[in-house]
This record gives structure tokens, sequence and C-alpha cells, in this order.
């Protein structure tokens, strides 16, 4: 397997490569502003979600800093036909589809009941359950599949409408992704699997996952995998053009490896000192791929300190929105918690639904007191 591909060095210096750099030639200079401003509107978002956390304003808060790269130069390659299936850290992938802040993080605030509806954005709802997600991508490419095999959908629009399925390098290790890949390779299925190694499955490291690159694992199920610098917004995006490309040409399911780092904690319940080094850190915030790709954008001229202040000023703007959306945005029905789950009453269900109005109702008989 080739090493792992990277177009922009550390240093803000553009390479060559034979395969991927002329992906880059369909990208002109606003497309390339444009990566930027996307990775660092969601890092204030991500910042701010993780400040609200704190205050008490969410539940929980799972950070994707550090990882913007990898989610945006992804997600920008791929149509917005395709279907993608997150986990609870696509924050970037999110947002980029077109998901409001809003309906991002009414989840974590227990103010949604599943925070949008997925045919909207082509987007599946986050999931937490570890790999689960890699079962559905299968499902749901095995119905385009299915489709075609049928002829209700036009060989044409096959084309319009891959299967993306996110995890990280800790979900590796479960049996749902074994499972999912059979299936993909089975029946060549058009998915594209996008493993985010970002080195640490909360405090397990990703050497104990694995003792070789998690992208060899494709080869074992009969489909390529390529490595990428995750840090790296153009080969990310490079790559995964490339890797779709080849999926909708009819090559069956392909896997990336984007090696990039998590620079924050695994969720705002986690304390990543206890188990990190200053100095692993400091060395991976040297590769920050924010700051990588910002200094490339300023050595070419492609973009000059009035556009980083508008973006800057956009991102300011968006913090202060979503302070003012989360301090004002209203609970849910709790009844259609239970009332959604079927179709007609059920009496479980409507058991389950008079306890809890019963168990409420303690507590306010407790304050009346």
């Amino acid at each position: 397997m080739e090493d792992v591909v990277q177009l922009l060095a550390e240093d803000g210096t553009l390479r060559n490569h034979e395969v991927y750099s002329t992906y880059l030639e369909d990208l002109d200079d606003a497309a390339l502003r444009d990566l930027y401003r996307h990775m660092a509107l969601e890092r204030r978002f991500d910042a701010e979600a993780t400040s609200l956390q704190r205050q008490g304003q969410l539940a929980l808060w799972a950070p994707a800093l550090g990882q913007e790269a990898a989610q945006t130069g992804t997600i920008a390659a791929l149509k917005p036909t395709d279907r993608v299936f997150p986990t609870y850290r696509e924050h970037a992938m999110a947002l980029y589809r077109g998901i409001s802040p809003e309906e991002l993080i009414g989840t974590f605030r227990a103010a949604r009941h599943s925070g949008w509806d997925p045919e909207d954005y082509h987007f599946n709802t986050y999931s937490v359950v570890l790999a689960a997600q890699t079962l559905h991508a299968a499902g749901w490419a095995m119905g385009i599949a299915q489709d075609l095999r049928t002829g209700s959908l036009p060989p044409q629009k096959a084309e319009d409408e891959l299967v993306l399925a996110c995890f990280g390098d800790g979900a590796s290790s479960q049996g749902d992704i074994h499972e999912s890949m059979v299936f993909a390779s089975s029946y060549q299925l058009p998915m594209l699997y996008f493993i985010q190694n970002n080195h640490w499955a909360i405090s397990v490291p990703s050497s104990t996952q694995s003792r070789f690159p998690l992208a060899n694992r494709a080869s074992g199920y009969g489909f390529e995998g390529v490595r990428v610098d995750g840090n790296d917004v153009l080969a990310s995006y490079a790559v995964a053009r490339h890797s779709a490309q080849q999926i909708r040409s009819g090559e069956g399911p392909k896997l990336i490896e984007s090696v990039t780092y998590r620079m924050g904690a695994h969720t705002t319940a986690d304390d990543p000192t206890k188990y990190r080094t200053s100095e692993e850190i400091d060395a991976w915030t040297a590769k920050d791929p924010v700051a990588r790709y910002k200094t490339w954008l300023q050595n070419e001229g492609k973009a000059d300190e009035a556009y980083f202040d508008t973006v800057d000023q956009e991102a300011t703007e968006l913090a202060a929105d979503l302070r003012h959306t989360v301090h004002t945005m209203e609970g849910i029905d709790i009844d259609r918690v239970f009332d959604t789950v079927y179709a007609e009453p059920h009496r479980q269900v409507e058991t389950e639904k008079a306890w809890l109005k019963d168990y409420e109702a303690g507590f306010a008989e407790e304050e009346g007191q």
C-alpha cells in the first residue's frame, strides 16, 4: 500500500501527485477559499458548543477540533445527493450539507428528538452506537443496487448516489464493521468507508486497535483502501473525489483512512490530560489543518486579510446566534417520544408513558409541599 497521501505539506508547500493533483484543477480560487471558510466556521461553532456545555446549556458535546480538514475535504468532494451515515462528531460535514446550527445543537440539548429530517439533506441523524451506522449504510446501498437491478432506478441515476459510511479508529474494532464490509464486497455496493483515525478512542490509542494501517483491512474484503493526511484539506478532497469516481464507475466499495488527530477531548465528559502527553498535543498542534491551509492561501495570493477578516466576522456572528438559539430553544413535547414509536397505539408504550407522567408529577408534589 502507498504511504499516506499528502498534497499540502505541513509548511504550506503544495506537492504534485500523479494521480490526485489533477482533481484540484476543478477548484477555482473561490472554491479554494470556501474550503477555508467552512473549516473556520465549524471550528468556531465547535468551540462555542463546547463552552455552552461547560455552562450547563448542553447535556454533552463531542468536539471535532483538529478534524475539520478531513471532514470538509471529503464532503466537498461528494455530490449533494450522496447519502451520508455519520457518527456523532461529523459537525463539519453536517454544516457543509446545510444542516442548521439549531438542528445540530438541538440533539445535544435534548430539545429535538432526532435533530433533522435525513431526506432534506441526504444526511442521516447522528449515531452514538459505535459502528451501527455502517450496517444501516450497507442496507441503504443494497437498496440502491436492488433498484438498479430491477430497473426502478435508471442506470444514469446510479452516479447520483453513493453511500458514505463514517466511523473512527475505535469503532473499526466493532463486529458491525466486518458485517457491513462483507455485504459491501459480496454485492459490490456503491459504498465509501471513511475512517477518521484521530489516534484515540477515548483513552485507547490507535496502536492498540491495530498493528497495521486500518486501510489495509480493505484488501481482506477484496476492495481498495487508501491512507490520506486528514489534516490536509486538499488531499482529503482529491482522494475522496478519486474514490467516489471509481465507485460511480461500478468498481464497488472503497475505503479511506484519514490520518488526523483529535485535538480536543473525546467528549466534554472526558479529560484527555489523563492519558495524553503535552508533547504529543504540541506536536499535532503544529500540524493544525486550518492554520496550514490558511498559510497556503496567503502564500499563493488566493485570499487576503480582508477575506480572513470577513470569515472571522461571520464566525463571530455564528457564535452569537448559536448562544441566542440555545438560550431560547424550547423543550420537546415528551409525548412524541412515545406516540411516534408505533403507527397505532401500543399497550406497553402507553404504560411507560403513564409511568413517566406519574414520575414527573411526583416532583411537582414535592415542590408544592
